[in-house]
């Protein structure tokens, strides 16, 4: 027996020795096929108005897969569906209208006569008041007949607020039965078991002429009604702008005009979001909270460089602080969305004019590795702003600062969608990139600091670095991609890195000295997961902020029901792989947030369900990039690195932590600190031991840990607590790529080095106590 028709026993017929076997079956339903899938749907559905302990096990899992899977349903399936929807009415008290409507998009053939279940359905809901499904209702409503349509549509104006939400219903009621029943996978008000949405399911909508046109007509009349409250024509009320129903409404129109790309788009954000996200007045409110998220979560879905930067240069104004916070966390994921759509990830806007003559003075917006706005008199730079422009051009002086904070934003736009886009690695032509990105004003400092290959005949691949001036001769449409360290030998990614120390070259992310993962023998014989990274005690609030940063999600962990254990996760690839970390709540009283970390694992999409993969056939780049976030996770977080940490539980971790291997990230920081160290003043007191920077001061020699920045003193290895201060490390040392834990290690070298110059009591009774 096939194992969809040992499923179908165990739900309709099941034998007695199944119902001891469901208590420990686990069977593996992704062998089963989306047809299959699909003709098991109905049946489990149908369980949830009966109580049989071995039939409901296998129905949750049915449930569990179907939540995760594309089933595919024959017209016959479609019936027994529709079938249990009414079945279940009476148990229920209530149908899944949705779940109806995703059945009927997934048919392999023509929809059978469904005619006489669609009225039973629909018109049960509305006499019971159970109208909640809006474009499910008009769906199914459609196909039991015009009359039931009708009185629908009649039962939904009357619930429906605003303008916009209402023109929607307009739209929707005017399709044919096919397109209504489309739509639906766009709006999920109600379900539980309903497949994800289909993934061309916008592109198809988007086919649907009458809904593009309403899409536009939509925003449209958004950023006029916002434009009116900003000039006092409509009474401000603070986040009442746009009723619930119209922001859902808007969010469906902006993921539409986002997913085609219209060229209108972002000249049209740039007005709607300023008119939605501040105040008219000087109340820290603003008129729709709600439409500005939806905005934000449709740019997350099919995020462009102008709307994700419009978000990052409109959240600057933002008077509400609550919403800068939830902004800040949202944009960290639409730059990751952004770095997967590599078609238009790297489309820099427009600047406009970057000198202009203002009062007698030269305004210059200069863009090098950050945008800034300064000024000359007669070809000499001054220092600030001159007075008679602060004075007599307010308005000029503030475009212009305007203009370098939105420049500064899309320079931080590009710089993340490119490091983002290291696992997508998709080619670009060189003529493209050349002319829109080499030499474009904007751009071109990002671009030309990073090392690039070029494909210079079929399977050869030259690195170049645009800085130096160089670029092959080759045709416009040879392929450009970003280089990675992992593609080249040992010997030319040290030749880089050289290179950027001896030219000065700072890159806007690392690349030369980026961290290599490659799968280790362990890892082989685990198979499917990682323990690389396993059992370290981290600080749990900073590891949550780091998921946000680097565009991973995940649950919040505290001391409620379900607060045990989560798995951060991030999308990779373009949607094809997902990496998860592991992670549990090790203690949350007195203050203390600590998790424990697990293992790592990864998923490849296969049909649009994800299936747990082995690491070794995870592609090389995709693994390298995922296990570096989950090292920066650790490294950070780990309370090995808080110089703070007391004696305690979890004291024996940190002093393990001390004499542990070196990280990749410890090996890489490493690697930069012996080509920087010759070129400092501190040279010839300093030297590289294994996992530590030795530097000998006046008063006693020093042990910085490269992982942690931990300080030990010779000779008896005591401990040196030296709390950081937030500051940088100034103009002392040049380093070729941002690096908080380089800087620090560095800043405390310089610090000890000239021990005997130290003030600070609380340093110096540490060092003179046993020396």
């Amino acid at each position: 027996m096939d194992l969809a028709a040992r499923l179908l026993r165990a739900m309709t017929d099941p034998a007695p020795e199944d119902e001891e076997e469901s208590r420990t079956w686990y069977p593996e339903l992704w062998r089963i096929s989306d047809l299959q899938l699909g003709d098991l749907l109905p049946v489990a559905y149908g369980l949830g108005r009966k109580e049989v302990p071995v039939s409901t096990s296998v129905r949750f899992m049915v449930e569990t897969e179907i939540r995760e899977r594309q089933p595919r349903f024959t017209p016959q399936a479609c019936e027994r569906m529709f079938a249990a929807l009414v079945d279940g009415l009476r148990a229920r008290k209530w149908a899944d209208l949705e779940l109806g409507a995703a059945t009927l998009v997934r048919c392999q053939d023509q929809w059978p006569d469904l005619s006489r279940q669609a009225r039973t359905l629909v018109e049960y809901l509305l006499a019971h008041d159970r109208d909640e499904c809006s474009f499910a209702l008009l769906a199914i409503g459609g196909l039991a007949g015009e009359d039931v349509l009708r009185v629908s549509a009649k039962r939904l104006r009357r619930r429906t607020a605003g303008e916009i939400a209402l023109a929607e219903l307009d739209v929707v009621l005017r399709l044919a039965p096919e397109e209504r029943v489309l739509l639906t996978e766009l709006r999920r008000d109600r379900t539980y078991v309903c497949p994800p949405p289909r993934p061309d399911a916008w592109e198809r909508v988007a086919a649907v002429p009458a809904y593009a046109r309403f899409a536009r007509r939509a925003l449209e009349t958004a950023a006029v009604r916002a434009r009116a409250i900003q000039d006092g024509e409509i009474p401000y009320r603070a986040d009442k702008a746009f009723t619930s129903d119209e922001v859902g409404a808007l969010g469906r129109a902006a993921r539409l005009v986002l997913l085609q790309d219209e060229p209108w788009l972002p000249a049209f954000f740039d007005r709607l979001l300023p008119g939605i996200a501040i105040a008219p007045t000087e109340a820290k409110t603003l008129p729709s909270q709600a439409l500005l998220y939806e905005i934000v979560r449709a740019a997350l879905d099919f995020p462009t460089p102008e709307l994700v930067t419009a978000i990052r240069a409109v959240r600057r104004n933002v008077r509400h602080a609550g919403a800068t916070k939830q902004l800040d966390r949202m944009l960290k994921k639409a730059d990751a969305a952004l770095a997967e759509r590599t078609e238009v990830a790297l489309r820099i806007p427009d600047p406009g004019v970057l000198r202009r003559e203002v009062g007698g003075y030269t305004a210059v917006v200069a863009v090098t590795d950050k945008t800034e706005l300064s000024f000359e008199k007669d070809g000499k730079a001054l220092k600030g702003v001159p007075a008679p422009v602060r004075r007599d051009h307010k308005d000029e002086l503030k475009e212009l600062r305007d203009l370098a904070k939105r420049i500064g934003a899309q320079i931080v736009t590009l710089a993340r969608a490119l490091e983002g886009g290291f696992t997508v690695d998709a080619p670009h032509p060189f003529g493209r990139w050349r002319d829109t990105l080499v030499h474009h004003s904007i751009a071109g400092p990002t671009v030309r600091a990073l090392i690039w290959e070029i494909g210079v005949a079929p399977g050869e691949w030259r690195a170049v670095l645009p800085a130096t001036g160089e670029l092959p001769d080759v045709p416009d449409d040879a392929p450009v991609r970003l280089w990675h360290p992992m593609r080249s030998e040992p010997d030319e990614v040290r030749a880089w890195r050289d290179l950027l120390i001896d030219r000065r070259i700072r890159q806007p992310f690392k690349q030369a000295f980026r961290e290599i993962y490659l799968l280790t023998p362990a890892e082989e014989e685990t198979g499917t997961y990682s323990n690389r990274f396993a059992a370290h005690l981290v600080h749990y609030r900073r590891m949550f902020a780091l998921f946000r940063a680097r565009g991973w999600t995940s649950a919040l962990l505290g001391p409620w029901d379900g607060g045990g254990e989560d798995e951060a996760e991030r999308i990779l690839a373009a949607g094809e792989w997902r990496v998860r970390f592991s992670h549990v709540l090790a203690d949350w009283a007195d203050g203390q947030e600590i998790a424990g970390t697990n293992r790592v694992c990864f998923d490849r999409r296969v049909d649009g369900a994800w299936r747990t993969a082995p690491l070794a056939g995870v592609p090389p780049l995709v693994f390298s990039e995922a296990m570096r976030d989950v090292d920066l996770f650790v490294g950070v977080t780990s309370i090995a690195a808080d110089p703070m940490w007391e004696d305690g539980e979890g004291r024996d971790y940190w002093v393990r932590e001390w004499s542990a291997d070196l990280t990749e990230s410890s090996r890489t920081r490493r690697d930069a600190l012996e080509r920087i160290l010759p070129r400092t003043k501190i040279a010839d007191c300093c030297s590289l031991d294994g996992r530590h920077l030795v530097v000998r001061g006046e008063l006693r020699t020093y042990k910085i840990h490269l992982g942690s920045a931990n300080i030990a003193m010779e000779p008896d290895d005591a401990y040196l607590c030296i709390v950081p201060e937030r500051r940088a490390l100034g103009a002392k040392v040049f380093l070729p790529f941002e690096d908080e834990r380089l800087a620090l290690i560095l800043s405390k070298a310089f610090l000890l080095a000239a021990d005997h110059r130290i003030t600070d009591e609380s340093i110096l009774t540490q060092i003179k106590r046993g020396a």
